[in-house]
């Protein structure tokens, strides 16, 4: 069960666009697979040392190694990494829509198709937990279909001795790599989220890391095939050019009908991740609001202990994020918000595994643990300045709302109720 959570949150839609944006780079592109899938278990590896079986979330295992600022900056870039990771869900929704309809796709229908999601699903997480998470299982199964879907179609290319299309002829650097690197690493990320039901889960300091384990190689594998399957399929141009790589793809092999199902699988895995990434984002901020990090205002909730505030704020900062991007074409708008996203929860990658580092500092953990933290630097360094500059801008400004918070806002009553107040928790 907790490996499904992992491979549940994994399986968003940041694979269904990303092709696109890997077409350029060649054979970079499977190469990176590998290394950011290793990548990502040494991670995982190092996220699940710090867990504790009193803990309650990622913060409070930071806050126990590394004080409890290095606590507040991990829930932060979290957060930050929930509502851009909204933005690159509703712009991947809204080009496998605009694929469907093409009278919307412009990349002005595109932003309009995506706010309007965004809306739609915050209309669903504001009635409460219960119907967020009912609208997650459904989605769950969908994503996965288009994955497998265009593996087989690459089958049966072979078996009929149909030409498969060539790589881009882009060589091999450090640059290159780099970039592949992170792109292919943001469509990854999200498996820390198997470290939040430690109270819930038998045995955790066994359980949680071997799900950690098993559900990040999976979904590693998967993306691994699948996307490497579009990229023989199609052209480099095409796929470059292409709205919905998955359902171009599918549409050379079988035709118009399983290029539209196909499409709004990937529609629906989108809106799911966007669903998720929503819920996830009002949690961590009504827990923050909680704790008198952020403005106390987002630590209400409704009488169906809906964090309404919270889960608004997060929606607005996706719009504003989308609206002030509308001048990019699709593909550039998902590759940035996509970096914006990874460098957010890079910062969470490379705390943590300072924080692993400290608990666990026998030579083979070690090891690992170091590995993790030297490969989220060099994601670090293929995000590039632009999102790593609006990374470090974002950080600033929510440590200096902490500090402003603390310091209007300390009375023995607020003191009793943030120690009640349960940080970094995620909805069961």
């Amino acid at each position: 069960m907790t490996s499904a959570i992992v491979v549940g949150t994994v399986i968003g839609s940041g694979i269904f666009l990303l092709p696109v944006s890997l077409a350029p780079l060649g054979i970079n592109a499977p190469i990176a697979w590998v290394i950011s899938g290793l990548g990502a278990l040494c991670i995982a590896f190092a996220l699940s040392s710090i867990v504790r079986p009193e803990g309650a979330g990622l913060q409070s295992y930071v806050e126990a190694e590394l004080g409890a600022t290095a606590g507040f900056v991990v829930t932060f870039a979290l957060w930050i990494s929930c509502w851009t990771a909204m933005a690159s869900t509703a712009v991947a929704a809204a080009a496998a829509l605009s694929w469907i309809v093409p009278s919307l796709n412009d990349p002005w229908s595109v932003a309009m198709v995506a706010i309007g999601t965004t809306i739609a699903i915050t209309a669903v997480n504001l009635r409460g937990v219960r119907a967020a998470g009912a609208f997650a299982v459904v989605t769950v199964a969908i994503r996965i279909l288009p994955l497998l879907a265009v593996i087989v179609a690459v089958l049966s290319m072979k078996a009929r001795h149909q030409p498969l299309a060539p790589f881009a002829p882009t060589p091999i650097t450090t640059d290159n790599l780099a970039t592949a690197v992170t792109l292919t690493l943001f469509a990854i990320i999200g498996f820390e989220t198997g470290t939040a039901p430690v109270g819930k889960v038998r045995n955790p300091t066994r359980t949680i890391p071997l799900a950690l384990m098993a559900g990040t190689s999976f979904c590693v594998l998967l993306y691994l095939l699948s996307s490497t399957s579009v990229g023989l399929i199609l052209s480099p141009e095409a796929t470059a050019k292409s709205l919905s790589p998955f359902a171009d793809a599918l549409k050379v092999n079988w035709g118009e009908t399983a290029a539209r199902l196909a499409a709004i699988g990937v529609a629906i895995a989108a809106i799911g991740g966007l669903n998720s990434n929503l819920l996830c984002g009002g949690e961590l901020g009504y827990s923050m609001g909680l704790r008198g990090d952020l403005p106390a205002i987002l630590g209400t909730a409704n009488r169906r202990n809906t964090p309404v505030i919270s889960l608004l704020l997060a929606a607005v900062l996706t719009i504003v994020l989308v609206m002030s991007n509308t001048s990019r074409s699709t593909a550039q708008l998902f590759i940035f918000v996509s970096l914006l996203s990874t460098t957010a929860t890079l910062v969470v990658y490379l705390i943590g595994g300072i924080a692993a580092l400290r608990r666990r500092p026998a030579a083979a953990a070690a090891a690992a643990i170091g590995a993790s933290i030297l490969f989220s630097l060099f994601a670090f360094y293929g995000a590039g300045l632009e999102a790593n500059l609006w990374g470090l801008a974002l950080l600033i400004a929510g440590l200096a709302m902490r500090w402003l918070c603390h310091r209007l806002t300390r009375s023995p009553a607020d003191s009793s109720r943030l120690a009640a107040a349960s940080p970094g928790a995620l909805p069961e």
